[in-house]
């Protein structure tokens, strides 16, 4: 048996005699008389008390807290208690990623999950209370993978919960349990004809930014805080170390998506675009605070400006320059006088860098490669995203040989140079 158990209507003292006797307590006759105790995994103490003539009650209770202590299957009894909301807000609370990815998680939870099962003790979860809830999900989040995104939400929850001994199980990981699975995209590249009029609907202003985009593959907030003392002419590269972040609609200055701070080949093109818009439009001062909105003031020289050379705001640029600027190139509907454009993700900025991954694939570029220049993290993930661009082996190897022979200025015999007669 684990812990010990205090009777706390008795208590032992010394007698005149020198002796140990017992001696009722101020408490004797009131309340629960028993008091198990035992420490748990955490190192700290946990209890619960039992009345009068129920001593054998508490020592069962002991010893079936030991017995899950060995198998791995101890729950902390606070968490019966606990309710889902009250465990995810804390662990929200918690969490280590940045501003961003909190207040993304956070939506998740309370758009999608607080309401319908938030109130619902951890501890009491089963596999059914998950498949029930994600029944209920597809009403509010028809896109499979947005269904996706929230149930790993949720999975975390009860990974944290399990971790911190609060209830044996994650029940979103059971056989019953399906995950959501979202139909895979393919991505459709634009073709140069497609970025080049969209080019040409921007204002002059903005018309460099998708030379960048297209000819660099850089994101949109890397576009957006581009510094001029980034750019090499002379050797040729472009040096991605920071990006315009939108905090809880204020902005800062933050290093690239997960800190991965690049290098990328500049093509002569796109340098004399660049050479060009700076000409016309000088970089401007921006000072901004660093990764957080109080964090420490910083100040670049920003390529991009808007017309009151101040940085770039993604929002206004993306419905009042980007959508029309698509509507212009026959990418999507025109909008009507007082509406609004049409939802365009597909064809966001983001699209730039579909065309930058496509032309180089096209040009024989390795997908190790590709993915330092996109900033990826993982050359995997770089392979499945685009990997229905590369060109196919057997039309490698036609070009490889047919290239051997042009260089030679040999050409193979075949039917057509056999002898006649």
């Amino acid at each position: 048996m684990a812990g010990h158990i205090q009777d706390r209507w008795f208590k032992t003292e010394p007698g005149s005699d020198g002796k140990p006797r017992r001696v009722k307590t101020d408490r004797h006759g009131t309340g629960l008389r028993y008091k198990a105790r035992y420490v748990g995994p955490d190192g700290a103490e946990k209890s619960k008390s039992f009345p009068d003539r129920q001593k054998r009650q508490a020592e069962s209770w002991l010893t079936q807290i030991a017995a899950d202590m060995a198998r791995g299957t101890y729950t902390d009894p606070r968490a019966a208690r606990l309710t889902f909301r009250q465990f995810a807000e804390s662990w929200l609370s918690g969490h280590q990623g940045d501003t961003n990815e909190r207040g993304a998680l956070e939506r998740h939870l309370r758009l999608h999950v607080f309401d319908v099962i938030g109130s619902r003790p951890l501890i009491s979860f089963q596999p059914g209370h998950v498949r029930a809830w994600l029944s209920g999900l597809e009403s509010t989040a028809p896109a499979a993978s947005y269904q996706r995104i929230i149930y790993n939400t949720v999975s975390a929850v009860f990974s944290a919960a399990v971790d911190d001994g609060l209830i044996p199980k994650n029940p979103c990981r059971a056989q019953s349990v399906r995950t959501p699975k979202a139909e895979p995209t393919r991505v459709t590249p634009w073709t140069a004809e497609q970025v080049f009029a969209v080019q040409d609907a921007l204002p002059e202003r903005f018309r460099a930014m998708v030379d960048v985009g297209g000819g660099c593959g850089l994101r949109q907030g890397e576009i957006f805080g581009l510094p001029v003392d980034e750019i090499s002419f002379g050797a040729g590269r472009l040096t991605v170390r920071q990006q315009l972040k939108r905090i809880r609609g204020k902005f800062v200055f933050a290093p690239p998506k997960r800190g991965k701070t690049r290098e990328v080949p500049l093509p002569l093109a796109v340098a004399d675009a660049l050479r060009e818009h700076i000409e016309r439009f000088p970089p401007v001062e921006i000072t901004l605070p660093w990764v957080k909105l109080d964090g420490p003031p910083v100040t670049r020289r920003v390529v991009f400006t808007g017309n009151t050379e101040d940085f770039v705001r993604p929002s206004h640029f993306d419905d009042h320059l980007w959508k029309p600027a698509l509507a212009a190139a026959g990418l999507i509907a025109a909008a009507g006088e007082g509406e609004r454009y049409e939802s365009a993700r597909e064809h966001g900025m983001h699209a730039l860098r579909h065309f930058y991954a496509s032309v180089l694939l096209d040009a024989g570029e390795n997908i190790r490669a590709l993915s330092h220049y996109l900033g990826h993290t993982d050359p995997g993930f770089t392979l499945r995203v685009y990997t229905h661009l590369m060109p196919s082996s057997e039309g490698r190897t036609r070009n490889a040989v047919d290239g051997m022979y042009r260089a030679s200025g040999k050409r193979p015999d075949g039917p057509e140079t056999a002898p006649q007669g």
